[in-house]
């Protein structure tokens, strides 16, 4: 079975949940990465009250605040009107400048994503959360050292809480430009960190398939369309591992559940013409 490049992140579904930039009130989530609150040195930064934030910092912090609740809404104009708001209030507040990254991701304006993005590593070069994003970034643009090493070095910082999304990505990544035998490894790295995201568990299931490792594909395939998560491309490769495992009954139970629930999608199509190598 061959799969293209771009197939690695066509997970219709599941990329919503994996990779779509969302957002939320203490920061940003997704493949896409919330800002890292460590200081310069790695240490992590003391909690700022009321008492002790200074006002323009607290200016800045409402106006982030309100674009995030805007660009959730899908409101990207107005978003980016109150990180103006918020840039002008503070000028060195990374956090406005890594969320204006991931706007201008969104918009597939890349030059000026990445420019955001290197302007909050200019004031946190320590923020893991903002190298994950300019990895993906230089991802989606086939700059694959450039976003491996960026993944690699937000990695390396002990204080890094979201591995298992970077792993995951890196392994995406790395599938991307052909490295099939790091991806496995990253992605087997981010499903230890957490085992019950449907985007690795599919992925690590696809590459273990590729390679004939039928056995193992069936454990995380079987384990993810047990779950209230599978969908139609993950169903249609559960038929496939358990046609190789000569597991008939399960194969036709997995095919009436792709049939019944996604009758119009592209793999149920595949069944019905019997294209077990699409």
């Amino acid at each position: 079975m061959n799969m293209s490049a771009a197939g690695w992140l066509h997970v219709r579904q599941w990329l919503f949940y994996a990779c779509l930039l969302v957002v939320g009130l203490t920061g940003i989530s997704g493949c896409a990465s919330k800002s890292d609150s460590s200081g310069p040195n790695g240490r992590g930064a003391e909690i700022v009250t009321d008492s002790d934030e200074p006002e323009t910092r607290k200016r800045a912090r409402i106006r982030l605040e309100l674009a995030i609740g805007y660009f959730e809404q899908g409101q990207t104009t107005i978003a980016l009107d109150e990180l103006k708001q918020s840039i002008a209030a503070d000028p060195n507040y990374g956090e406005a400048y890594n969320l204006r990254g991931l706007i201008y991701m969104r918009l597939n304006d890349f030059r000026f994503s990445e420019e955001s993005f290197r302007k909050a590593l200019t004031i946190n070069p320590r923020d893991s959360n903002v190298m994950h994003n300019l990895g993906w970034l230089f991802c989606q643009q086939a700059k694959y050292p450039e976003s491996l090493q960026l993944f690699s070095r937000a990695l390396s910082n002990p204080q890094y809480g979201e591995r298992a999304k970077t792993f995951r990505t890196q392994g995406l990544c790395q599938a991307r430009a052909g490295l099939r035998a790091d991806a496995e490894l990253s992605l087997l790295k981010s499903y230890e960190f957490d085992a019950g995201n449907p985007v690795t568990a599919y992925n690590l299931a696809t590459l273990l398939f590729q390679r004939g490792d039928f056995v193992r594909a069936l454990f995380y395939v079987r384990r993810l369309n047990n779950s209230d998560l599978a969908n139609s491309e993950s169903l249609w490769l559960g038929v496939k591992v358990e046609r190789r495992m000569e597991n008939r009954e399960a194969m036709l139970q997995l095919a009436a559940q792709l049939e019944k629930r996604f009758p119009k999608s592209r793999e149920a199509g595949a069944y019905q013409r019997g294209a077990f190598d699409e």
